[in-house]
């Protein structure tokens, strides 16, 4: 961008450099872009990575997601992993990505694959990029990965095509702002070969995927998806170079078309028009109007022309804008070259013939920039709408203006008359000019042009001799009165312009005064109400509006009822349900001046934040002329987006204050059970050892007496039993069970559970099925025949006596599996996850003693061992449960017996 003189703008050349020096100071984010899972873009990563390795480079895997794919494997070795952290979640423990570890280690590069992830809750962010942000400010370079489903703006046309929708999703400006994007591209098919040779999912994943997600037809239309956006991300590179080396000419890269609309009443057709070029183009297209401020202000209903145009190009997919310069042809080439708009349209100059030097826009457009094509477009006038001509009678504030200019001018006459005899005539004309400087700046354009001729012929008339008349003495005074009439129209239009450049400039700072007071309101809310008043105060001021403000509620569900006051309630619009409710479902605005609902007398724009829609703002303006116009529509859409944040960031606040007053109640409770079970265990003892005492007393006790000891030690043993379990899930909850791993055959795990549970089970008909070919697992034998003996117990207690209970393991691809049937009432429909929980049972209100705990201890133990349990109930009757344990590679044996562990060897 340069100024008049062709040079630089100071300004612009500042920004740059500061803008460069803060991107020195962070990361780089290389992203590896491609159109679906499976094109390879985790494997061009780290053959990226291993490059950057071998030039020397500190590289350290963060998270890298393999899917078992060997090849991808092969390439993680020789690189640094960072170890994950534990995060406790629902009462499991998983693993998730260090990002304080990261940051203390400060490698120069670190891996981050699969951008969109989202994080277990208790993370510090709730999304994989917005760790990345933070490893980036601390200037770590970053390499990542994202599909195009990922990206914001695409995922519900991606979901339109596949019919999934994929929830987890990245801001498009983090993929925009990246550094560096590579696309990581792959045919459909030899994508669909690579599934087939289950390169990118197990064979039986890979079948249910080629039937759903992966056909041909998606893959191709995905695939067009990332292709056009990386080209638009190129052409948006292509064009900041053009703007940071101040390129002049347009480089024709492909085609691009710029409408340039005036205010007469062909502006709509042109659009249509330029629309229809575009599209057969294919071409991206821009419609501007340039206001020049040439005849003071623009009529209201020239405005509305524009208006209409620009709001009809806006809905036909173009980029609209409205430039305020004083040369016309000058501000459409500037704003062509600066887009890199290669075809220039205008509607054709009507012939005047009475002007022959009079030369069409398109012909000074053409001698300015000989590199645009310049399209004339036929001008016809548009007749379907009754509206006043340009030339419409004036209004009386107008003709005030005048004859306020007529005044000054009488009144700087009778000033001057006392003096003509004492002072120059050349003074008397300093006081003319005076005056027409001071019409300009106070009433404008056409009262100074008036006073500029009035101002010669009072000066003419009164002052030069011969007096009283328009006569002139000598004929030098001709001369005079030209060049005080050029120099009066000069100063006055030189005045007028830029007390209308002042203007527009104090508008535009008082909006963005606006919004920066807005903002920050919003910074500092805590509550939704703050929130509401802060939108009222600006739309209040800033566009005479009263607004609505509807926010979604813990299940992101929207609240009819409005924040700030009830429906109906004075100063508050009523809102309609039904137009809101559409706004919130398709994230698009709604009524006043829209395309949906265009005679709701409020205007409804949803308020997206960066992770979800998190309601509704409706706007009520007094004039509804007001919130009109694409400029205008941006600056409200800017106000609704600001407002999102806010309300996200009120969100995500009460989100963190939930989950800390959570883990201390977690923390504390589990530090009551570990203080309450140790301080019952030494009485428990004592009751049992009183009881053995009873039994053992001499003279031997009555049968009364013994059935007495004896119920009293059984209870006290089943106390016993509940305390332990509660000890154990303290522990377990606390990280202090170490796993004692070694490779155990399963069979004799089930039969020493058998051998626990047989005083349980003694009602119970138990069958096995354990096939030969099970092989041996490498486990805590203890922790894991305590999961067996819960599940047993857990059967005994829900099935009634005389039923059958089943024990069955099978051998999967990579896990085994085993399960505990029974033949009882079943589980609770919708309950089979949350009787996993710590002290929650079957059923709410339950004869069956127990506390519980069970259950949530078999979870704990199973998940601490790299598996799964779940339960479910059978199609012919009562529960099963299932947990599967990592099968993993066991050690072989040599012909004299001795061991080879592989691991320890290498």
């Amino acid at each position: 961008m340069t100024n008049n003189g062709g040079r630089p703008d100071p300004d612009q050349l500042l920004a740059r450099v500061q803008e460069e020096e803060a991107k020195a100071a962070r990361g780089k984010l290389k992203i590896f872009f491609g159109a679906s899972a499976g094109v390879g873009k985790t494997y061009a990563m780290l053959l990226a990575a291993r490059q950057q390795k071998e030039l020397g480079t500190d590289v350290v895997i963060g998270v890298v997601e393999t899917h078992g794919r060997k090849e991808t494997e092969a390439l993680l070795a020789g690189l640094e992993r960072l170890p994950l952290r534990d995060i406790a979640h629902r009462d499991r423990m998983l693993k998730e990505f260090d990002l304080d570890g990261a940051l203390a280690r400060r490698p120069a590069l670190i891996l981050m694959d699969e951008l969109a992830h989202s994080n277990v809750a208790g993370s510090r962010h709730p999304k994989r990029w917005q760790d990345v942000h933070e490893l980036l400010i601390a200037g770590i370079d970053v390499y990542s990965t994202v599909n195009v489903q990922h990206l914001e703006t695409l995922n519900d046309v991606v979901s339109g095509i596949a019919g999934i929708r994929v929830w987890e999703t990245v801001p498009d400006r983090v993929f925009d702002d990246a550094d560096e994007v590579v696309l990581v591209d792959l045919p459909p098919d030899e994508l669909l070969q690579r599934l087939k040779e289950g390169k990118v999912y197990l064979p039986q994943q890979a079948e249910r995927a080629i039937r759903n997600f992966f056909r041909k037809g998606n893959l191709i239309a995905l695939r067009e998806l990332a292709l056009r956006r990386t080209a638009d991300r190129v052409d948006d590179e292509m064009l900041a170079y053009r703007r940071e080396t101040s390129v002049g000419k347009v480089w024709q890269t492909r085609d691009a078309l710029l409408v340039c609309i005036g205010p007469g009443t062909g502006g709509e057709r042109l659009v249509r028009t330029g629309a229809r070029l575009a599209g057969r183009l294919e071409a991206p297209w821009h419609v501007i109007h340039v206001d020049t401020h040439t005849s003071g202000p623009e009529p209201e209903v020239q405005r509305q022309r524009i208006v209409r145009a620009l709001e009809l190009a806006a809905s036909l997919g173009g980029e609209t804008a409205t430039l305020s310069a004083d040369d016309l042809v000058g501000s459409i080439v500037d704003y062509a070259r600066e887009q890199n708009l290669s075809r220039v349209m205008v509607g054709r100059d009507h012939p005047r013939r009475w002007q022959p030097w009079y030369r069409s826009i398109a012909d000074r457009i053409g001698q300015a920039a000989p590199d645009l094509d310049v399209v004339q477009a036929a001008r016809h006038e548009d007749t379907r709408q009754a509206v006043p001509s340009p030339t419409a009678p004036s209004t009386p504030g107008e003709w005030l203006a005048y004859l306020k200019a007529g005044a000054i001018c009488a009144a700087v006459t009778a000033l001057a008359a006392p003096l003509a005899d004492a002072i120059e005539l050349t003074n008397i004309a300093m006081l003319f000019l005076l005056a027409v400087l001071i019409v300009a700046m106070r009433l404008g354009r056409g009262p100074a042009v008036v006073s500029s001729f009035l101002a010669v012929a009072s000066f003419d008339f009164f002052f030069v001799p011969p007096r009283f008349s328009f006569a002139v003495s000598d004929a030098q005074y001709l001369m005079t009165f030209a060049v005080m009439l050029i120099v009066a129209l000069i100063t006055g239009q030189l005045t007028a312009r830029y007390k209308q450049h002042a203007e527009v400039a104090t508008q535009r700072e008082a909006r963005a005064r606006g919004l920066y007071e807005m903002a920050r309101d919003l910074s500092a809310a805590l509550l939704p109400v703050q929130i509401a008043e802060a939108c009222d105060r600006f739309l209040s001021v800033e566009f005479g509006a009263q607004a609505a403000l509807l926010l979604t509620d813990a299940k992101d569900h929207l609240q009819v009822e409005a924040v700030n006051a009830r429906p109906g309630t004075a100063g508050t619009p009523s809102v309609d349900e039904g137009v809101a409710r559409w706004a919130f479902d398709h994230g698009e605005a709604a009524g006043l001046s829209t395309d949906t609902l265009p005679g709701s007398p409020l205007l409804y724009l949803p308020l997206k934040a960066p992770m979800r829609t998190r309601g509704v703002l409706a706007i009520a303006p007094r004039d509804p002329l007001r919130v009109q116009g694409p400029e205008t529509r941006r600056q409200l859409e800017t106000f609704a987006s600001l407002v999102a944040i806010a309300v996200e960031r009120m969100h995500y606040v009460e989100v963190a204050q939930a989950t800390l007053l959570q883990m201390e109640s977690e923390s504390l409770r589990n530090s009551l059970l570990a203080a309450i079970s140790h301080d019952l265990r030494t009485p428990l003892s004592v009751l049992v050892g009183l009881a053995e005492s009873i039994r053992l007393t001499q003279p031997a006790p009555t049968d009364a007496q013994a059935r007495i000891a004896e119920t009293l030690k059984e209870e006290a043993l089943r106390m016993s039993t509940k305390v332990n379990k509660l000890l154990d899930m303290a522990r377990l909850q606390a990280g202090k069970v170490e796993l004692n791993r070694q490779w155990q055959p399963l069979e004799e795990v089930v039969g020493g559970a058998l051998m626990a549970t047989d005083v349980p089970l003694a009602g119970h008909a138990v069958h096995t099925a354990l096939p030969d070919n099970l092989p041996l697992l490498e486990i805590d034998a203890v922790l894991i025949e305590r999961v067996l003996c819960n599940l047993l117990e857990n059967a005994a207690k829900h099935t009634p006596a005389g039923t059958r209970v089943d024990i069955g393991a099978a051998l999967r691809e990579s896990e085994v599996e085993v399960w505990v049937d029974d033949n009882g009432p079943g589980l609770p429909r919708g309950r089979e996850e949350s009787i996993f929980q710590k002290f929650e049972r079957g059923t709410r209100e339950s004869a069956t003693p127990g506390v519980g705990l069970g259950l949530a201890i078999c979870r704990a133990i199973v998940e601490a061992h790299g598996g799964r349990i779940h339960a479910e109930n059978r199609a012919d009757g009562g529960a099963r449960f299932i947990f599967a344990l990592p099968r993993g590679v066991p050690p072989t044996v040599g012909e004299e017996g001795a061991v080879r562990d592989e691991d320890k060897q290498a």
